[in-house]
């Protein structure tokens, strides 16, 4: 896009505070942002990220990000301001991600498939500055806002905040602002076990950390491969989007999964590496039948984001190839810590099986140990608790600091994942401390959902879990008491629930019972309620 006469002129850089948001900033590091630039001045004439309406080269992710930049900048954010991303998977969110690395501002990114007054309460939370989305989003999200003067820039919109419209009068020049470790660079949003909103802080040091085990691994990217992202970009998937960009290759954004149309686009788009969730592994091999090497230029199908049961595992090997590797990690770790990579994959089925049951071991610059509740390593092969170490976890909780100290202890991160660890190192996971469900690769707590199920007018009592689910993993089911005098009404139940959650998080199994199982204290008993439907299944996750 040419420059015009009246376009704006590149915003001098903001120099970098001694302290943000309660924490020491440390040492100086490089911008991920200017990484990024860097690769594109390389790999000017290649294209840089592509989809099904849109596409743009190296050079113009660099040109259209530092004019994005200017922007943002020029109405007003300043260093640290939160930027709003409620988007489904679409060029412009990479192009935003990169300016807000280069102008040092936060990305605060909202899952697309959130309710409007979910975005309501993100946005309260997060303070964000502005909301970038698309027309019909903002006219659905408008009256949920704290704020409803808060800047709405429309990707497919007109007028003073239109995306395109301020990408156009502003220059395509910036130079990134110098970043600390320490500074934070994304809110990483998730719900929290309480049911109160949470976002993990990713700093510049994480961002990078996250950037070095990626190029590390033994399954590097190199110009001319293709990688496919199918999931929100907005989350996991979009974690993977700098190390690819640093290493020249191109990334296509597909805006949804629907199986038999993703194999035809990633075979006539010659994609050669994705990574997908269980559920969507599971839907191609329905989809596949018995065909082998559906997808010929494929090289590497990561999943993760959700166990996957082992004998699926095997289907998957038999229909692609020994192309598989498995990552585990959260948002809190800055994503994955432990990996199993695809040689992992074919010595476990050539002579242990059992491995395939693993996430795999720890990557070199992360600490993983089994600890017992006193925070004490427990002995190899015994069942403790993961908590991970190093310059990938996260910074804490945005602005909930009783959170935090629930799982920041001595700088390392204690997950919640119950595992053993084996004498070579593999991690197996049995269990989660934490009742959260896993619905799709997305997380689910509990705690929020009935705080929604408290609110309709019959329900007296709510207990929600996970159940195993053949197609997602895990479903999210619940127990209801209803107040005397009160039908059930599951369409009407469920209509309520689909106007205040995201589909991911709605009840598909509701039952109706008298009463729910009560500790002395009168909690609710949570496992005992689950664990009828988890009986014949040798472990806690699916």
């Amino acid at each position: 896009m040419p420059t015009s006469a009246s376009a704006l002129a590149p915003h001098p850089a903001v120099s970098a505070p001694d302290t943000a948001h309660g924490l020491a900033l440390g040492q100086p590091v490089a911008n991920v942002g200017e990484l990024v630039a860097r690769s594109c001045r390389l790999h000017a004439r290649q294209w840089a990220v592509t989809s099904a309406t849109r596409a743009v080269t190296y050079g113009e992710l660099e040109r259209r990000s530092n004019r994005l930049a200017n922007a943002l900048l020029a109405l007003g954010l300043r260093r640290g301001d939160r930027v709003g991303i409620y988007l489904a998977n679409c060029v412009e969110i990479v192009e935003i991600e990169l300016a807000c690395y280069k102008a040092g501002l936060i990305k605060a990114p909202f899952n697309a498939r959130l309710s409007p007054r979910e975005v309501g309460d993100i946005t309260a939370n997060s303070d964000a500055a502005l909301i970038i989305t698309t027309g019909q989003r903002a006219e659905q999200i408008r009256a949920h806002l704290p704020n409803p003067a808060l800047p709405l820039v429309r990707v497919d919109g007109t007028g003073d905040t239109d995306y395109e419209g301020l990408l156009a009068r502003a220059s395509d020049a910036f130079t990134p602002v110098a970043v600390r470790e320490h500074e934070v660079a994304v809110l990483h949003y998730t719900s929290g076990s309480s049911g109160v909103l949470k976002a993990a802080m990713q700093t510049f040091g994480n961002r990078l950390a996250q950037l070095r085990k990626f190029l590390m691994r033994g399954e590097a990217m190199l110009p001319g491969h293709v990688l496919g992202l199918v999931g929100p970009v907005t989350h996991a998937s979009g974690m993977q989007m700098v190390p690819t960009l640093c290493q020249g290759a191109t990334i296509h954004l597909f805006s949804g999964f629907e199986p038999a149309r993703f194999l035809a686009d990633m075979k006539a788009l010659r994609v050669t590496h994705t990574f997908m969730v269980p559920t969507m592994v599971g839907m191609l091999l329905a989809e596949t039948q018995n065909q082998y090497r559906p997808l010929p230029d494929l090289l590497r199908l990561g999943y993760g984001a959700a166990p996957m049961a082992p004998a699926r595992i095997l289907q998957a090997m038999d229909r692609f190839g020994p192309i598989l590797s498995q990552g585990y990690g959260a948002g809190e770790t800055t994503s994955g810590v432990c990996a199993l990579t695809v040689q992992d994959h074919l010595f476990a089925r050539s002579a242990m099986p059992e491995r395939l049951a693993s996430c795999g071991r720890p990557f070199l610059e992360s600490r993983v140990d089994i600890v017992d509740d006193a925070g004490n390593p427990v002995a190899q092969g015994e069942i403790g608790e993961i908590v991970v170490g190093g310059a990938d976890v996260f910074a804490g909780y945005w602005r909930a600091p009783e959170l935090t100290a629930e799982v920041l202890k001595n700088g390392r991160y204690h997950t919640g994942d119950l595992a053993r660890m084996d004498d070579e190192g593999f991690v197996y996971i049995v269990d989660r401390k934490k009742d959260m469900v896993i619905s799709g690769g997305f997380n689910v707590y509990p705690s929020e959902v009935e705080a929604v199920l408290y609110e309709h007018t019959s329900v007296a009592d709510a207990c929600v879990f996970a159940i195993p689910d053949d197609k997602w993993g895990e479903a999210v089911a619940a127990h209801i008491v209803l107040k005397p005098g009160q039908a059930p009404d599951l369409e009407a139940l469920d209509r309520f629930c689909a106007e205040r959650l995201g589909g991911f998080k709605r009840p598909r199994h509701i039952e109706f019972v008298e009463a729910l199982p009560k500790n002395p204290n009168g909690k609710v008993m949570r496992k005992s309620v689950q664990a009828p439907y988890w009986a014949s299944l040798s472990r806690k996750v699916n």
